[in-house]
């Protein structure tokens, strides 16, 4: 019973490469995606830190500023 089902009725030799072919494919393409993605995230993450950096100096100067105003 298991030896045909993995025989296929002789088209074994047509779809075993072909699976093989596409889970092969699909693997290299979750691997190429998921480091690019790392990639990217590390990117962000710099780009993400400056700017949050320049924010919360806006905001200490926006907090200062309010304070000075609001004593006169």
């Amino acid at each position: 019973m298991f030896s045909e089902l993995l025989s296929m009725g002789g088209y074994s030799q047509f779809v075993w490469p072909a699976f093989a072919f596409s889970f092969s494919s699909c693997l290299y393409l979750f691997f190429k995606t998921k480091s690019e993605l790392k990639k990217h995230e590390v990117l962000f993450s710099k780009e993400f830190e400056i700017a949050s950096s320049e924010k919360i100096e806006f905001n200490k100067r926006k907090i200062s500023t309010i304070e000075i105003l609001s004593t006169n």
